[in-house]
Formats: C-alpha cells, sequence, structure tokens
C-alpha cells in the first residue's frame, strides 16, 4: 500500500538522501522509490524545482564516457530539510496518535 502525502514529503525524501551523499537522477529516483510510488519524469521537476530554490546545486561528472549530473545539497536545502522532518514528526506523532489510539492534543 503507498500514501500520497503530497511534494513535502518528496522534497524531504530527496533533499535527505542527497544529504547523506551527492547522487544522480536516477539513483536518486530509485531511492526514493523504495518509499514513495514516483517515476524518474515525476522525480525531474521536483530536482529542478528544489535547484532553482537554492536547495540543490548541480555538477557533471564523467561515467563512462557521457557525464552524469549529480546533485548536492545546499546550506539553504540542509536548514530547509530540518524543517521539513520537524512538520513530519508532528504529522507521524498525530497520526500515530489515531491509528494506534491515544490523544491527539497531548
Amino acid at each position: 500500500m503507498t500514501f500520497q502525502l503530497g511534494s513535502a514529503l518528496l522534497d524531504a525524501c530527496v533533499l535527505a538522501i542527497v544529504d547523506k551523499e551527492d547522487a544522480y537522477g536516477y539513483s536518486l529516483t530509485q531511492q526514493v522509490q523504495s518509499v514513495m510510488d514516483i517515476s524518474e519524469s515525476t522525480l525531474y521537476p521536483v530536482l529542478r524545482r528544489l535547484q532553482k530554490a537554492d536547495y540543490l546545486t548541480t555538477y557533471d561528472q564523467p561515467y563512462q564516457g557521457r557525464n552524469r549530473r549529480y546533485y548536492q545539497i545546499t546550506e539553504h536545502g540542509r536548514i530547509r530539510l530540518l524543517e521539513l522532518l520537524k512538520e513530519w514528526r508532528v504529522y507521524k506523532e498525530k497520526v500515530d496518535c489515531v491509528l494506534l489510539g491515544g490523544n491527539i492534543d497531548g
């Protein structure tokens, strides 16, 4: 079962992956697909948007006679990732309360 939680979760996943190590598009797609049902064609506009927002930067590196474009997190990207992680924790706690029983307010 796949839950559709929107672009904020997708952004968080991409930024978290790239925060650990620089990654190229196909590799990013594979890693994100392990938790979300997305296609490569869905991911590239997200990468461009994150780059335009100054959360990611790119560089090319030769690989088997071709250039591979790698994505690297920026300082703004790390700040945004921390914000998204905080929002995720709050959201997850609320969902856990509903699904597992308990009081949402505290």
